[in-house]
């Protein structure tokens, strides 16, 4: 049984570290264009939010890898939420 918990607190680990990269593409979209037409800052922000909560979460319950792969999700989303904020208002300034 150990070997098949194992294997899956490594594929866990995998597939955290995956959903965090998933979103460098989108920052990079943005920041290459230099627009964030198209996207939602509503879904980003969202996303933040449960993200935040899930690191919470792991961390009372002692959830070491979750908690560590939540937060680079959470520092990689953020970044293209930072950048929807950005771009939206640069106008503004």
């Amino acid at each position: 049984m150990d070997c098949y918990i194992n294997y899956i607190e490594f594929v866990f680990c995998i597939g955290l570290f995956i959903n965090a990269l998933l979103f460098i593409p989108q920052a990079i979209e943005i920041y290459k264009a230099k627009d964030s037409y198209g996207q939602s800052l509503l879904t980003f922000a969202g996303f933040n939010v449960i993200q935040l909560v899930t690191i919470m979460h792991a961390y009372i319950h002692d959830d070491i890898i979750l908690f560590y792969g939540t937060i680079l999700s959470f520092i990689t989303c953020g970044a293209v939420t930072v950048l929807i904020i950005f771009y939206k208002n640069r106008g503004l300034f």
